[in-house]
């Protein structure tokens, strides 16, 4: 080093990014950069696939909100990568190479763990562990002045994997009492030596050189589960009995009222990442964007389902007494096409462009006199504002215009017939009208008196879809 040099009045050196004597150290070649940032591209990759893929069949209600969120924080970081790696000499990219047999098995078998509990552990403690671990030794290793541009990309992925790993920990806290000894048996004995067999995370250790692993939960390919699960505080998951947009857009109930209903419209939607994370998982050969762009409203869908709950529990409401449904969800991931279900998703969102849409939705918010609501409802427009530009993107050119694009999703969505009496028939619901109860309870915690014709609200789904349209009444009607 240049004996007494300074900088300029001692100004920092360097734009700020490191000492002098940090730049000065040769660092990481470009190869082996690319190399590592291949294998966490990889990695949160596979992270994306697997907490997607398990949001559907995935019970608890809070868990699926948790896999939403850190599926999309997976999908931006992918995408951050992808950028990063291209900057770097490295046409073609080779980004949907696999690193190592056994870091693919060791997410295979996280992908296909039989439990809650081991798939917590799989995902939040081995997998986001090492990851963290991985993104540490690069950072420190890696020029901080000539690598810049990588250690910026990798400083957001550290703190988001933090925030991920500390949830997961308060999750196998939680569930301590139902974590069996097998899931750390699992970790310890299978999980951990496939890491040593890959050379750790990042490849930078010597892989072990033990017989190869015999695969336990992924000895068979993983097949996704599309059937939606809720846990117990979700009763009668298949109840119509409350139709919740006629009571929305009739003029005669008043918008506090209507500020209940959208609330109870607003974790209804639970019921879009169940489905939505059945398309991703079951549309191969897109473009990256269009998981990156898709998972983004999955994780929208599971942001306005919790705004709800959270309007809710402000309202004093105990949420769990309105009969939240599954229906739709089951419905679209058992008897549609993943095409078909996409054409649904669409063509909803079309209907809620209109002035009678989302902004009547927010005006409404406005006139109950419930700021919290009104900012629900703000964020919620502009979401599916965000959601019908993401189906303009990816959905609509699959089609020769959007008059046909729309008319294949209401054609979904027709032959989806109502399955009122059905579920009826097979003693699934009765139907409750869980409306009474729910109104009464939000009453008596603002202390005032029910509104009679409020109360006596009774109109069910009986032979009508979500947009007022009789079953079977196509685009036309």
């Amino acid at each position: 080093m240049l004996p007494n040099y300074t900088s300029y009045k001692n100004l920092p050196p360097l734009a700020g990014l490191c000492t002098l004597e940090e730049a000065a150290k040769p660092g990481l070649s470009v190869e082996e950069c690319v190399r590592r940032l291949k294998r966490f591209h990889y990695c949160f990759k596979r992270l994306h696939q697997i907490l997607t893929a398990r949001i559907t069949a995935e019970p608890i209600y809070e868990l699926k909100t948790g896999f939403a969120h850190h599926a999309y924080l997976c999908a931006e970081h992918v995408t951050a990568l992808r950028t990063r790696i291209g900057e770097m000499r490295e046409p073609p990219l080779g980004l949907d190479e696999v690193p190592h047999p056994a870091l693919e098995a060791f997410f295979d078998e996280i992908l296909a763990c039989p439990t809650t509990e081991e798939l917590v552990r799989g995902v939040y403690i081995d997998a986001i562990g090492a990851l963290e671990i991985a993104l540490q030794t690069y950072m420190t290793e890696t020029n901080p002045l000539t690598d810049a541009p990588s250690r910026r990309v990798l400083r957001f992925a550290q703190i988001e994997l933090d925030e991920m790993n500390r949830y997961g920990s308060a999750v196998i806290k939680s569930l301590e009492a139902t974590d069996p000894p097998k899931c750390r048996e699992w970790s310890d004995t299978l999980l951990q030596p496939l890491l040593d067999h890959a050379g750790c995370l990042d490849g930078t250790a010597t892989p072990s050189r033990t017989p190869a692993l015999p695969r336990r939960y992924s000895a068979k390919p993983y097949v996704y589960d599309p059937i939606p699960k809720r846990d117990t505080r979700f009763t009668d998951p298949w109840n119509q009995g409350v139709n919740a947009e006629s009571f929305l857009y009739n003029e005669a109930y008043p918008a506090r009222a209507k500020a209940l209903m959208m609330l109870y419209k607003r974790l209804r939607e639970i019921d879009v990442p169940e489905m939505m994370a059945r398309i991703i998982t079951e549309t191969p050969g897109k473009p990256w964007g269009y998981y990156r762009d898709m998972t983004r409203q999955l994780w929208d869908e599971a942001r306005h389902a919790m705004m709800g709950e959270v309007g809710f529990v402000a309202l004093g409401v105990d949420w769990t007494k309105a009969k939240i449904t599954l229906n739709w969800s089951h419905r679209l991931n058992t008897e549609c096409t993943p095409l078909e279900a996409h054409g649904v998703l669409y063509f909803i969102e079309q209907g809620l462009m209109p002035r009678t849409g989302k902004r009547y939705e927010f005006e409404t918010g406005q006139g109950s006199g419930l700021p919290l609501i009104a900012t629900l409802q703000d964020f919620d427009w502009a979401d599916e504002v965000l959601h019908s530009q993401i189906g303009r993107e990816w959905y609509v050119p699959l089609f020769g215009s959007l008059k046909e694009a729309l008319a294949y999703g209401d054609a979904a969505w027709s032959t989806v017939l109502s399955n009122w009496a059905t579920v009826k028939d097979k003693g699934l619901t009765s139907h409750e009208n869980w409306w009474p109860a729910v109104y009464e309870m939000a009453c008596r915690a603002e202390g005032v008196a029910p509104d009679p014709a409020v109360l006596a609200f009774s109109e069910t789904y009986e032979g009508k879809r979500a947009d007022l349209k009789d079953v079977g009444e196509g685009l036309s009607g």
